[in-house]
């Protein structure tokens, strides 16, 4: 006989919530890597001694590294999920019963106390000295490079930076992505920030304007970047740093990432491997003074000379500080460009005047010549790209790939619940 559902409500149930979250789940395997206890001095101090109690701020990191590990963006259907899913109310130590906070608790926290404290990044330092403990970080090297994550800004909602100081002028124009961008304005115009300094952007977004206008996947949408920090042994991430879509941020961000994680970590790379647009002279001498090598290939644009001679047909001589071209004829140091850093060379007119290879060398009445200050080092790190480390931390990088986050999560964490 065919059997008919039927809904029958019990006064009672035999119901743990422990056996219904298998042994090989996700989140339990996560669950015995993190002891909150030792982060709650650090959350202690993030609240008044007095008032009503708050939610546990321990719950809501929880919650937030479920979304983080299941990629539910939304804080509305993160709450929904969490109240649904019994695995996620068993990581939460929510039981059956427990209540789940409020979605504006976590706009609220996350951009109010938990950015003030820095406590996220603590919570990110806790698993990474896990790692460490479980002989997963300790490589010889270290890898680094970023990724553009889109805004969640419009396109089509940006406009020169002058005609959006007007309509931020508004009472009420003023959100927080934009108190933010305009708070960091005040801070650098006080105490200008290490790195590079930029001409203001032809176009802000009008919602977000920390985000860069960026082309480099494709159509122009604004973007961060995302760079991220590597060991070289299993892949596990070590350090996170976020910028605004700018190629010259990722430098910026790997010394604060070297730093930062040397710092709290402990963490102490022999070399570091990076593709081209880290081989720039100042951050090549930066590395060559910690001692730490670089499998970096030298960012080099002295082959652009327009169909003329290159560098390469001239002979630098370090004794005389000057170079010798193939007819004999010496360029001598002339002055340095302060802001970059090039030390310029020149022939004597009378020289090139008479040189019967001069249509080949310059159109100019005398040949000039460019020497980075740190040109010594990338010298070096040219000759270290024939040898096999260089080819094995390249190969190495290459082989990881760009999904760190999911091998950490995905292939290590077993071997971290042992």
């Amino acid at each position: 006989m065919m059997g008919r559902l039927a809904a029958q409500e019990q006064l009672f149930y035999q119901f743990r919530l422990e056996d219904h979250v298998p042994a090989d789940h996700l989140l339990r395997r996560l669950d015995g890597l993190f002891d909150f206890d030792s982060l709650r001095p650090w959350f202690a101090a993030l609240y008044s001694p007095i008032g009503r109690p708050s939610i546990d701020p321990e719950l809501m990191i929880r919650m937030l590294l479920v979304g983080y590990l299941y990629s539910i963006r939304s804080e509305t259907r993160l709450c929904e999920e969490v109240h649904l899913n019994l695995a996620y109310r068993w990581f939460c130590r929510l039981g059956l019963e427990g209540r789940v906070p409020d979605r504006s608790s976590f706009s609220k926290n996350r951009h109010g106390r938990f950015a003030e404290g820095d406590v996220l990044r603590s919570v990110f330092e806790l698993v990474v000295r896990r790692c460490m403990e479980a002989g997963l970080v300790g490589g010889e090297g270290a890898l680094v490079d970023g990724s553009t994550v889109q805004a969640d800004a419009s396109r089509h909602r940006r406009a020169a930076p002058d005609e959006v100081a007007e309509a931020w002028a508004e009472p009420g124009a003023v959100t927080r992505p934009v108190q933010a961008y305009l708070d960091q304005l005040e801070a650098e115009a006080a105490e200008p920030r290490e790195g590079p300094q930029h001409k203001p952007p032809k176009t802000v977004s009008l919602t977000d304007p920390q985000a860069a206008w960026s082309v480099k996947d494709g159509p122009g949408r604004f973007s961060y970047e995302t760079n991220y920090l590597v060991d070289d042994r299993h892949a596990v991430i070590v350090d996170v740093e976020a910028t605004p879509a700018r190629l010259s941020q990722e430098i910026v961000a790997a010394k604060a990432m070297l730093e930062r994680s040397r710092r709290a970590l402990g963490f102490a790379p022999q070399s570091l491997a990076a593709d081209k647009s880290y081989g720039t002279a100042p951050f090549l001498s930066w590395l060559n003074d910690r001692q730490l090598t670089p499998y970096i290939p030298v960012l080099d644009r002295t082959a652009q000379t327009d169909g003329k001679l290159g560098r390469e047909a001239f002979t630098y001589d370090a004794e005389r500080d000057s170079f010798t071209c193939a007819q004999g004829h010496e360029l001598t140091f002339r002055s340095v460009t302060k802001d970059t850093g090039v030390r310029r060379y020149k022939a004597a007119a009378s020289a090139c005047g008479s040189c019967p290879k001069k249509p080949l060398c310059t159109d100019a009445p005398f040949r000039t010549l460019g020497r980075l200050e740190g040109e010594g080092v990338r010298d070096a790190v040219r000759a270290l790209a024939g040898t096999e480390a260089f080819q094995v931390a390249r190969t190495r990088r290459r082989s990881y790939g760009w999904n760190w986050v999911t091998r950490l999560v995905r292939r290590r964490v077993d071997r971290l619940s042992l």
